[in-house]
């Protein structure tokens, strides 16, 4: 590949391979090896940064600044820590309208209130007419650690749990678009997860949001770094109405379509029960389900298998192209 593309953007097998064989071998180090969501710093710190790009800026559900808040927290809480501080980069292209960036700080303000986290430092760019599209937001996050995911200790009969329907953010901002001539009452999941912060004390062994890529490359990222297969129940998995009603007439696969309030979980099966039980009775996820489990009876160690409502096998491989491009 001579020329970067979007694709690499996907969050899909291009992005990892990009990652790997680009950004790791350049800047290879103990702390940045592993590709975790967020860093492991020594005196229990856990940092982590994301960029944020979508379009459009304001969607149902959310707007560019609730996304930038929610989604770094949610990547610390998934790395096992508790969200402290953030850092706010602004990159504003000239002529965008005064009201619509104030009602983005308001809304990262809010955000950032919900989640129990501060703003400490930032950056703020203007850049000529063309150079962006309206505004691009950088974040850091710092949080404290009360745990650390433990991918080694996952064995077969371990439950995979998600927390809530999936592919509303990606629908959502796919709707907003304009791109097709349809209504649909699907709005983005965007929120923060920081009340399964808990979940790390009942037996959660590993988490992970639910962001580019979707349900399918979560899943097929997690059982390449196993030595046991994955098998999901396609009739398990929770979509809502709209979703499902949606993605029927535009012909796309809602196992890769993006959240940004949606975790997967693994947990014994002990734990897993009581960690659904919690679940439930939080609003934000009281849809939550344990969707299958880790095997050694049905596929083969790095396989992430999906049993289709008619009862047959499919592969689940990461997103290979940009389903749809700068969704964060």
């Amino acid at each position: 590949m001579k020329q970067i593309s979007l694709e690499i953007g996907s969050g899909g097998r291009l992005m990892q391979e990009f990652i790997r064989d680009k950004i790791v071998r350049v800047f290879n180090n103990r702390y940045l090896k592993p590709l975790h969501d967020a860093a492991f710093l020594p005196e229990g710190l856990a940092l982590t940064t994301d960029s944020y790009t979508v379009d459009p800026i304001f969607f149902p559900g959310g707007d560019i600044g609730s996304l930038c808040v929610n989604g770094t927290v949610n990547d610390l809480v998934v790395s096992g820590a508790r969200p402290e501080f953030l850092s706010l980069a602004l990159i504003i292209e000239e002529g965008i309208d005064m009201p619509d960036l104030e009602k983005i700080l308001l809304s990262i303000k809010k955000a950032a209130t919900r989640s129990g986290v501060k703003i400490v430092t930032g950056d703020t760019k203007v850049v000529p007419r063309g150079q962006a599209d309206r505004i691009y937001i950088n974040t850091a996050g710092v949080g404290r650690l009360i745990s650390r995911p433990q991918p080694e200790r996952i064995n077969p009969g371990d439950k995979i749990i998600v927390t809530g329907p999936v592919g509303e953010h990606g629908l959502a901002i796919m709707l907003a678009r304009n791109n097709f001539r349809m209504s649909s009452k699907v709005r983005s999941d965007c929120a923060p997860l920081t009340f399964l912060l808990p979940l790390w004390k009942k037996g959660a062994l590993w988490m992970r949001d639910i962001t580019r890529g979707g349900l399918a490359t979560v899943l097929s990222e997690l059982a390449d770094r196993l030595k046991h297969p994955l098998l999901v129940e396609e009739e398990k998995i929770p979509l809502s109405r709209a979703i499902r009603g949606a993605v029927e007439i535009l012909g796309i696969d809602p196992l890769y379509l993006a959240c940004e309030g949606r975790a997967l979980i693994v947990a014994g099966e002990k734990e897993a029960a009581q960690i659904l039980k919690y679940l439930k009775k939080n609003p934000a996820s009281r849809q939550a389900a344990i969707i299958g489990e880790v095997q050694d009876r049905i596929g083969r160690p790095g396989e992430a298998l999906l049993r289709t409502r008619s009862g047959g096998l499919r592969l689940l491989e990461p997103l290979t192209s940009e389903l749809l491009p700068r969704i964060c």
